[in-house]
């Protein structure tokens, strides 16, 4: 018994403090057959802010992990049944994500090594006192977040390279966008983003995240299109050792490190059919199964999408389950492409410039009249990407490369606009455009698409289109 255990008193399952605890609280699962020690320890971390259940065995405690998600479990070894080690080691094998503390009032150095090999993360000797508890727990979770954390950091770092965080412009369809943001940010509802590609669309999704209750949790981005479809599954839910060639040890999927928080996943029209089933039952049972794992685990994940596909079209060709893109569509949000933004060019252009100049250690250029008008003028097939890109180039040369990319015509004109080149319309521009980055590129399709900011699917596709 603990040495400063109060009198015992009865304690539900789940208690009745935990069920009013936000939640956001970290739970706790205690599973021990002494009544004092469930309901003394069920007093002192709810006191803490912790949300707390209790049961008497390992049988019963599996039963509730089946229905609800828990960050920590204190587990007795002596148990009735099936003992504590013995439900450690199946915990392990079936993929939980959390820590597992053990508690004993006996323990030789064999026990010790035994349960720090089933993977508990650490071992406390009774009588204790409710302080070594605490201390154990409050060890777990930072672990916990600080490798959560750390995830995600390195995922951003990855991908940040002279972007900006925030939604720039004052055009029309940027306030309106803004606006369906903050009214649907504060909703628990999945969001589709439709976009072309390179319009900003993860911009979007995180917007929706810090306007969001779960700001403070991970958001944790996935680019469908970028992981092969034998893999995706695995880095979406995770996987066991051995669960499929290659598999050396466990690894946690993308769902575990975006807990509490936001999953943003990109392209999701490229997700094979097979893993669309599944995503589409996470989304409504809210749990998901390693892959090679027997046991569900609960979720707690608001899941974003993005595609620049028509995706009922392709609910149409059979190539995406209806039932996953109503289920995803509950609100729908459509970003406008670059040439639709207006003077929105310029302003972007020269936030680029300010972010990209300081990153690259070169004086920023000027944007004279005529450039804004060849800015505003052409087409962007690569939307906003495109125009990182050109600025990035800009400052390498030390001037901006109009005639590479088609654009000297508009200069030529002092900034007339896009009826000043010949009465084009934006798609004769467009393609004027990117035929002459791809001539420029000895026909070579992946460097064309990489200078002009845009994926190799979407140039194919364009040249599908112009049947050239």
């Amino acid at each position: 018994m603990p040495t400063d255990s109060p009198p015992p008193d009865d304690t539900a399952i789940p208690s009745a403090a935990a069920a009013e605890e936000p939640a956001t609280a970290p739970s706790v699962l205690i599973v021990d057959d002494e009544e004092g020690i469930r309901n003394f320890l069920s007093r002192s971390l709810e006191r803490r802010g912790w949300r707390v259940t209790t049961t008497g065995s390992a049988e019963d405690a599996a039963l509730h992990l089946e229905r609800h998600c828990v960050d920590l479990i204190i587990l007795d070894i002596a148990l009735p049944g099936q003992s504590g080690l013995d439900w450690l080691k199946e915990l392990q094998a079936a993929g939980f994500g959390g820590d597992v503390i053990l508690i004993t009032a006996f323990a030789d150095i064999d026990t010790a090594i035994e349960a720090l090999r089933a993977g508990a993360a650490d071992l406390i000797l009774k009588p204790f006192r409710v302080e070594q508890i605490v201390s154990a727990i409050a060890r777990c979770m930072e672990r916990t977040r600080l490798q959560r954390e750390n995830f995600v950091l390195r995922r951003q770092l990855a991908k940040r390279r002279g972007t900006t965080d925030e939604i720039v412009g004052r055009s029309a369809p940027i306030l309106r966008l803004r606006a369906l943001i903050e009214r649907v940010a504060p909703s628990p509802s999945t969001v589709l983003i439709e976009g072309e590609s390179g319009v900003g669309k993860e911009l979007v999704a995180r917007a929706l995240h810090t306007r969001s209750h779960r700001a403070e949790r991970p958001f944790v981005a996935l680019n469908c299109a970028a992981v092969s479809a034998d893999l995706v599954e695995a880095e979406l839910f995770g996987h066991l050792r051995g669960a499929f060639t290659g598999a050396k040890e466990a690894r946690k999927g993308l769902f575990y490190y975006a807990h509490g928080g936001t999953l943003f996943l990109d392209e999701i029209g490229e997700l094979p059919l097979a893993l669309q089933s599944k995503l589409l039952r996470v989304l409504e049972e809210r749990r998901i199964r390693p892959v090679g794992g027997e046991q569900e685990l609960p979720v707690d994940v608001r899941v974003v999408a993005a595609t620049n596909r028509d995706l009922k079209a392709e609910v149409a060709a059979g190539r995406f389950r209806a039932d996953l893109f109503y289920r995803l569509a509950v609100m729908t949000l459509r970003v406008p492409p670059l040439r639709e933004r207006g003077d929105d060019v310029v302003e972007l252009a020269r936030r680029f410039m300010g972010v990209l100049s300081l990153r690259l250690g070169v004086p920023p250029l000027d944007i004279d009249p005529p450039l804004e008008a060849a800015l505003i003028a052409h087409g962007w097939p690569g939307n906003v990407r495109e125009l990182r890109n050109l600025v990035e180039r800009a400052l390498l040369f030390g001037e901006f490369p109009l005639e590479d990319l088609g654009l000297s015509v508009f200069v030529a004109q002092e900034g007339a606009g896009a009826e000043a080149a010949g009465g084009q319309t934006l798609a004769e521009v467009e393609k004027r455009h990117i035929l002459a980055v791809l001539a420029d590129c000895g026909g070579n399709r992946a460097r064309a698409a990489a200078l002009l900011g845009v994926s190799r699917k979407t140039l194919d596709r364009k040249w599908a289109e112009w049947g050239v």
